[in-house]
């Protein structure tokens, strides 16, 4: 792995169905936005022979034409597979967004791959979304390496980047992330800048060449042999240490020279356990170039190093009715279990999926069954259904190479599932199974929309449900209290491709529209009204008096109705009547249009007539008591409260709660979290919180994030009241 003194030059690129799991190999790019994973896809389909030298694939297109948006926005914003053929294996390589709305995708990467390599620039260093991505990765035991891109910067620092990713990544071992090779340098050109042009082997004492374009091997001068001894030490004790025999540290500590074998076995070993975390450089293939500086370096630790899908343990399953269900892991003959990780619209095939098979194999024009997926909430309906698929491919840029089969380990897109969405399960339609989805992110940023016009009012619930079918991360809420079509997302960048891709993808316009928190009116003490509706226009009349009493309860209550009617003033047959009226009242509001709630309503006398008293007369007095009522008694308008929790690292958390006291909120509690953080526990008024999602990550450096559930809904300030209260009657 990594520096093996006969490196393979590379092979045809063209990506087929892989025969057994062993040959498989599921790799994710992590980093953040700039850090330059696509480039480093691009570079490795190239020395895979996928690509030509210009970058382009057969259609003239590359292999990161996948979006549009992506294309006009500068950035990645969702996950890519690009699979490549080398040495016998083929390589499903996951591209994955840096930029933080699009976490979600980062998530289902992650759900796909069986390792990671953590991108990172020299230029730029560890960000603090990096780190928690690779806290994550830690929890789960996923393989990790790291690969240091942007080396050509002036300011690059190849030994002093090793060191930060050591001091972010290395947690209490810091000799578990070290480098395999040192770069190596050629003549300072005229701005006296020193170009990487190639690497020297640690562990072979090889050097490899790029300065032609190819990977060209040979003997380290002795000028080099400094730069090799300390570093060529530190990596031979780190990986023995992590070795499984026990013996071999001793030995090695008596003077025993460990042959170079048994090193890259407990490497690789190391590495496919998680435990051990090389570090390598790779920059993109000079103009007219055929190999990439480390392309080939890194081709051989995810082939070497990383492990096979056979590795991975079996998923837990249970059947759609609850009950457990063990399957082995990866067995290609096994029960048919696969995952859908990705969801997008083509405008040619329709709906393409993207999908991981962890048993069985899938094949073409079969029919599975489709079970999923405990999002609800978020506006995806849960499926139990079979469906016929279409055709599988392997996806290379806007091409889609057309799949015999996908075994178990591979992973593949699956053309015309209409009905499964993004963590939904595949299985044999007459043995169904159900994956546990993987944990989403909560969307916590409002986007109030509304159809444009009235032609676009027609398509924007196709429209919709196409959207969150794509993108597990989004909610959508029919808001039943401000009457608002409101998409939950997860940043600004997310909300703007969610428009992006109405408009152009589904045809759909829409504006954006302030969004509306759901206020409520209470009466803050005792009050009476009467209600008189009486009409006399020939024929039947219309004749309907009652007095009520109105008291406020606590928080909690509702409405309440007490009849304390004597005498028969109010016949028994009226009374629900009253009851109904005056509680349609309620839900339309007293003052502002908002409902009313927690109060107790008493209807204490009335009048009614032996002809002209009906069911809606009474129905109509009742309304008009409560709001005469409401004009003689001072109403509080109730704004919700929620209750947010914040985990921010230490060294922010002064500037979040002073943030939060700004926007009214209380903080109610800290508790110290691992990893250097703190919890900080809070209730804000939901008016002032709208935009937190933007804010906090601004405020903490995208290190911080936060969670909130409703609390209860408290009075508003009487400034905040007068105001909402004026808008209200200017809408009138």
């Amino acid at each position: 792995m990594g520096d093996k003194a006969n490196a393979h030059p590379g092979a045809a690129g063209r990506a087929t169905a892989a025969d057994h799991p062993a040959s498989v190999r599921n790799v994710v790019l992590v980093g953040h936005s700039g850090s330059g994973k696509t480039t480093l896809v691009e570079a490795l389909a190239l020395t895979a022979g996928a690509v030509n030298r210009a970058g382009r694939v057969e259609d003239g297109g590359t292999v990161s034409d996948y979006d549009e948006i992506e294309h006009r926005q500068q950035r990645s914003v969702q996950l890519s597979l690009v699979p490549v053929d080398w040495d016998g294996y083929k390589i499903n390589v996951l591209d994955t967004p840096g930029y933080a709305d699009f976490v979600g995708e980062l998530r289902a990467g992650l759900r796909a791959a069986d390792a990671a390599l953590f991108v990172v620039s020299a230029s730029d260093g560890v960000d603090g979304s990096t780190r928690m991505v690779w806290e994550e990765c830690a929890a789960v035991g996923m393989p990790r390496a790291i690969v240091v891109t942007h080396l050509e910067s002036a300011r690059a620092d190849f030994d002093e980047m090793t060191r930060i990713c050591a001091d972010a990544f290395g947690g209490d071992d810091p000799d578990a992330v070290l480098p395999l090779y040192l770069p190596l340098h050629g003549a300072a050109g005229p701005d006296g800048h020193v170009p990487v042009t190639g690497l020297i082997g640690l562990l072979s004492q090889r050097l490899f060449d790029y300065s032609s374009g190819e990977r060209k091997e040979s003997e380290p001068g002795p000028e080099h042999l400094p730069l090799i001894e300390a570093a060529r030490n530190r990596l031979i004790e780190g990986i023995i240490s992590e070795s499984e025999d026990e013996t071999l540290m001793d030995r090695y500590l008596g003077g025993e020279e460990i042959d170079f074998k048994t090193l890259v076995q407990d490497l690789e070993r190391a590495v496919a356990r998680g435990v051990f975390h090389p570090v390598l450089a790779a920059a993109p293939a000079a103009e007219g170039a055929r190999q990439g500086l480390g392309t080939v370096e890194l081709f051989e630790l995810i082939t070497g190093g990383f492990p096979t899908p056979l590795e991975r343990e079996a998923p837990m399953v249970t059947t759609p009715d609850g009950r457990a269900r063990k399957v082995r892991a990866c067995d290609p003959d096994g029960p048919l279990v696969a995952e859908v990780v990705k969801t997008a619209s083509d405008p040619y095939v329709g709906r393409v999926s993207m999908v991981r098979v962890f048993s069985g194999t899938l094949r073409p024009d079969e029919t599975v069954h489709v079970s999923g997926h405990g999002l609800a909430d978020r506006g995806h309906e849960d499926h139990d259904v079979d469906e016929r698929i279409g055709a599988l491919s392997a996806p290379f840029g806007k091409q889609q190479r057309a799949l015999t089969h996908a075994i178990a380990g591979d992973l593949a897109c699956v053309a015309k599932l209409n009905r499964a969405e993004t963590g939904d399960t595949l299985s044999a339609k007459d043995d169904p199974l159900l994956m546990e989805p993987w944990e989403m992110p909560d969307p916590l940023l409002p986007l109030a929309i509304q159809a444009h016009s009235k032609a676009d009012e027609d398509k924007l619930s196709q429209g919709l449900g196409r959207l969150v079918a794509e993108d597990p991360t989004m909610r959508l809420e029919q808001n039943q209290n401000t009457h608002q079509v409101v998409l939950w997302c997860l940043g600004e960048a997310h909300a703007d491709v969610a428009l992006e891709r109405l408009r152009n993808r589904y045809g759909v316009q829409v504006d954006v529209v302030p969004h509306k928190v759901s206020l409520r009116e209470t009466f803050a003490a005792k009050s009476a009204g009467r209600g008189r509706h009486v009409k006399q226009s020939g024929g039947h009349g219309q004749y309907a008096i009652c007095e009520i009493e109105v008291e406020p309860l606590p928080g909690g209550s509702g409405i309440e109705f007490v009849d304390k009617v004597v005498g028969g003033a109010v016949p028994r047959q009226f009374i629900p009547s009253v009851e109904k009226g005056v509680r349609a009242q309620a839900a339309r509001g007293v003052t502002t249009g908002y409902p009313l709630i927690d109060v107790r309503i008493t209807l204490t006398d009335g009048k009614a007539h032996s002809v002209d008293s009906s069911d809606a007369a009474f129905q109509t007095a009742g309304a008009l008591a409560l709001r005469e009522a409401a004009n003689d008694a001072r109403i509080h308008l109730l704004e919700p409260v929620a209750e947010v929790t914040v985990l921010v690292g230490d060294e922010y958390v002064g500037a979040v709660m002073s943030d939060l006291s700004g926007r009214r909120g209380r903080v109610v509690g800290t508790e110290q979290a691992p990893g250097g953080r703190t919890l900080v526990r809070a209730e804000v008024p939901e008016i002032e919180i709208g935009r937190y999602a933007v804010d906090l990550r601004s405020l903490s450096h995208g290190t911080a994030r936060f969670d909130r559930a409703y609390a209860r809904h408290e009075p508003m300030p009487p400034q905040l009241t007068d105001r909402i209260r004026e808008q209200a009657q200017g809408a009138h």
